[in-house]
């Protein structure tokens, strides 16, 4: 098989995983707005176990997304210079975000009592995902 071959055969696979991943980030966004519109949350059951699926679409997002798309990054196996400078520039702040999503997952993951700050947590997470999309859509476009 040809280096050229090669290319072509990894571009096609990086474009399928990163298909999956805005699969996956699109079905996270959908249940995020499906929570979100329940405000005030007077069915807190309903809400309840709206937020259990969240939380896990919220953790399999990010865990997906730093698998199949940072641990290159983390690794240092990426070898195009023009995705590392992107990614360089982007990364500190997609982790410090990636810590608030598991600080969010970790305050309400099974928590059916209290969801007297759940708007302002929704709030400042839907802020947060939403820098983090536009910068890995940036990462993304380098790549291709």
């Amino acid at each position: 098989m040809s280096s050229e071959n090669i290319t072509i055969d990894r571009r096609a696979h990086s474009r399928h995983v990163i298909n999956d991943m805005v699969v996956e980030r699109t079905k996270m966004l959908s249940l995020y707005s499906d929570l979100a519109s329940m405000h005030p949350f007077s069915d807190q059951e309903k809400a309840s176990k709206l937020l259990e699926r969240f939380c896990q679409s919220l953790i399999d997002y990010t865990a997906d997304t730093h698998f199949r798309l940072y641990k290159y990054i983390d690794e240092k196996s990426e070898r195009r210079q023009s995705v590392l400078d992107t990614a360089n520039r982007f990364y500190p702040r997609i982790v410090a975000i990636t810590q608030n999503i598991l600080a969010f997952n970790d305050k309400y993951e099974g928590q059916a009592s209290d969801l007297t700050t759940l708007e302002e947590d929704l709030s400042d997470l839907g802020e947060q995902m939403t820098d983090r999309i536009e910068m890995e859509d940036k990462i993304i476009q380098s790549m291709f």
